[in-house]
């Protein structure tokens, strides 16, 4: 009993007044009520911009030495951050063993919801326990509720051997936040549908770990001004940007910079420092290598 009373003191699990009768509505209404709600997620989320922040420099020192970003989570929490870091390898050019996802339930759990799984505090420490976490890696545990605990141990055991420990969660004072060392709150209120975090606590929680991604990956160099010099161009469509990037930045033809990114074997930052420092790709190599893949800094060399 006083756990199910805990459950509905959460904000996220309470009955929103502002969609009461929706059932009722009709589909412009309907669809006019999620909106006003969802219009309050990004002010929510501005509150917590100083911890996203301070997140952020807690990230980019220990990627710096070649830890890990392993997000944890269970349900829509999960999925979203199996989203983020399923995408940053495209994105940033990053190895996905760098940046990293815990599902409960595993992987089957990303198309079909396996519920009970999240309660079980062993599976949380097991599935951590196989990721050997230490003081080089950063873990963060993603729960609308901050009460999950599979999540909770998983994070208490990634704090006791070194990690350092971020928290995102839509309600405050929880038991998720005090267990990590930054605690990211964004307070988004009761759901359009009483408890389906899936919606304005999900939208949080996606522009929280865009945010923790872009920020660190940025910080380290895998991106060059606001453009994605790290993309892979394994397609027509990503080739074509590629192309597009290098002729935005050097300011060279087109037929130069193709013909530049297909000597450097089709790497975006080789052939970028390539035509800024009239470079061989042996050298704009040797240069990349020396700023750890900052391409900024091998330009500037």
């Amino acid at each position: 009993m006083k756990r199910r009373q805990n459950l509905r003191s959460l904000d996220t699990e309470k009955p929103n007044s502002a969609s009461a009768g929706l059932d009722r509505m009709s589909s412009l209404d309907l669809v006019r009520v999620i909106n006003r709600e969802d219009e309050k997620v990004a002010p929510a989320v501005r509150k917590a911009l100083p911890q996203i922040a301070r997140a952020i420099d807690l990230i980019v020192p220990r990627l710096e030495k070649g830890g890990r970003l392993i997000y944890v989570g269970t349900g829509t929490s999960g999925r979203i951050a199996a989203l983020d870091a399923a995408e940053c390898p495209p994105t940033f050019g990053i190895s996905s063993r760098r940046v990293q996802f815990i599902m409960a339930g595993g992987r089957r759990a990303l198309g079909k919801a396996v519920e009970a799984s999240e309660d079980s505090r062993a599976d949380g420490r097991k599935a951590m326990a196989r990721r050997k976490p230490n003081k080089n890696d950063v873990v963060v545990g993603i729960a609308a509720s901050g009460r999950t605990p599979f999540t909770i141990a998983a994070l208490e055991y990634a704090r006791a051997r070194g990690a350092a420990t971020v928290a995102i969660s839509c309600n405050r004072s929880s038991p998720l936040g005090r267990t990590a060392d930054i605690a990211i709150v964004a307070p988004v209120g009761p759901e359009v549908v009483a408890g389906s975090t899936r919606m304005k606590s999900g939208t949080a929680e996606k522009m929280i770990l865009n945010m923790l991604s872009t920020g660190a990956l940025t910080r380290l160099g895998y991106v060059y001004d606001n453009l994605m010099i790290n993309l892979h161009p394994k397609n027509v469509k990503l080739r074509e940007r590629a192309i597009a990037i290098l002729e935005r930045l050097t300011r060279a033809k087109r037929e130069v910079t193709a013909r530049t990114l297909e000597r450097s074997g089709d790497s975006v930052p080789v052939a970028l420092v390539m035509l800024q420092r009239g470079a061989t790709e042996a050298e704009a190599r040797r240069l990349l290598q020396a700023h750890k893949g900052n391409v900024r800094k091998a330009i500037q060399g």
